[in-house]
């Protein structure tokens, strides 16, 4: 599937797992509310069913549903660049659709008001089809030696749904955090556990995470986020409908309809070697001038920022490709610099002992951009950024 594609529901998902990011792990001890409708368990065994359900070997049991993404940010007034626009994820209900039959049978379908995209995945083979362009991309998928099986160079369900936000989550909790167990929700007409994340920390915006697991498979079905001072999730990811059963084998079988423009293409085996290694090269060299100040949920991320180079970046590098913000159909995703022109406008003038800069808050994450050329970003409090703004 184009990298594009996944990036639209990437946007909320990794805005989540950032905050995951910053949360610590260590022993905690639930406290269970609620009239019993699971048997009782503790915040400890929760934990540990729910890693062991998102990380055991050959991945989740086979598995189909819709999930439904819904974030409401306090974002400015965005750009309307069409419900296709990566910007369209970042307000508002969007939904999808995944069959999962094992690590080598994947389908995933993103409906839109009038048209379809769809990935198949099918052993080795696998189909990209875009309804609106009427375009199949017939994918090849090679494995290089030694490769991880279950590495496929495409995304697993877990990618799009609350599993992968959960295992983020819950890989970092710790004494920053304080955390108790509901035991009488439901989420896709299924009883839940719901594992309540809550930071220790006042100067967080987060005011809790609530992630609900399944209470016979402790696979996550939900996950959602709550801003301080709100009574509902800024952001939410989750199942509206799951069946825990193998799905039929036609889900992962495709015929191009007659008519349809039919591509080929090649994923793995050394594909796009080049493009990989300027990246790799660019991210070391971001992750040098990068550092962390706080710990726990107040972390806040400090990294070299160029406003005029991230104005005049495209949306890709002009290839074609799933690894090139086209998916193997082609099209482009949206000027990242009307994003930018919109966010800016909304900014607050700083200033302070360490410097001036522009500040921008949301419900979950405030970000300061100082003249001096670095950008920091954390789910925390304007007070909370500017403090570790000081920190050079």
């Amino acid at each position: 599937m184009r990298r594009g594609t996944f990036v639209r529901w990437g946007v909320p998902i990794a805005a989540a797992a950032v905050i995951g990011a910053a949360i610590g792990a260590g022993p905690v001890i639930a406290a269970v509310s609620g009239d019993p409708v699971l048997p009782e368990r503790s915040a400890q065994q929760l934990l540990a069913d729910a890693v062991a359900a998102t990380g055991k070997e050959g991945g989740i049991a086979p598995m189909s549903g819709t999930v439904q993404q819904t974030a409401s940010l306090g974002l400015p007034a965005l750009p309307q660049t069409g419900e296709a626009s990566p910007l369209s994820l970042l307000s508002g209900s969007h939904e999808v659709k995944v069959w999962y039959g094992g690590d080598d049978k994947v389908r995933v379908a993103l409906p839109t008001q009038l048209n379809e995209t769809n990935l198949i995945v099918n052993g080795d083979t696998g189909w990209y089809w875009e309804s609106a362009t009427n375009t199949a991309t017939k994918l090849t998928i090679k494995e290089e030696a030694g490769q991880d099986k279950r590495a496929l160079p495409t995304p697993r369900p877990t990618d799009v749904t609350p599993q992968q936000v959960a295992e983020h989550l819950l890989a970092n909790v710790d004494q920053h955090t304080a955390v108790r167990v509901i035991n009488t929700a439901q989420v896709a007409g299924r009883p839940v556990y719901q594992l309540v994340l809550a930071p220790k920390d006042a100067g967080s915006l987060v005011q809790e995470i609530r992630i609900a697991l399944d209470g016979e498979t402790y696979v996550p079905l939900q996950v959602q986020v709550y801003a301080k001072g709100s009574a509902e999730p800024a952001f939410q990811v989750g199942f509206t409908q799951v069946t825990f059963t193998p799905p039929a084998a036609e889900n992962f079988t495709f015929t191009p309809p007659a008519g349809a423009k039919v591509e080929e293409k090649t994923l793995g085996a050394g594909m796009d070697q080049d493009v990989a290694a300027d990246r790799a090269e660019h991210a070391k060299d971001v992750a040098e001038r990068a550092k962390v100040v706080g710990q726990g949920w107040t972390t806040v991320a400090v990294v070299p920022f160029s406003l005029s180079d991230l104005k005049t970046a495209t949306p890709s590098d002009g290839r074609e490709g799933p690894s090139h913000g086209q998916g193997p159909g082609g099209g482009a995703g949206a000027d990242p610099s009307a994003l930018i022109d919109s966010v800016l406008k909304s900014a607050t003038p700083v200033s302070g002992t360490w410097g001036s800069g522009k500040l921008i808050k949301t419900k979950l994450v405030t970000a300061l951009l100082t003249d001096d050329g670095r950008l920091l970003v954390g789910a925390v409090t304007p007070e909370e950024i500017t403090k570790a703004a000081g920190t050079k």
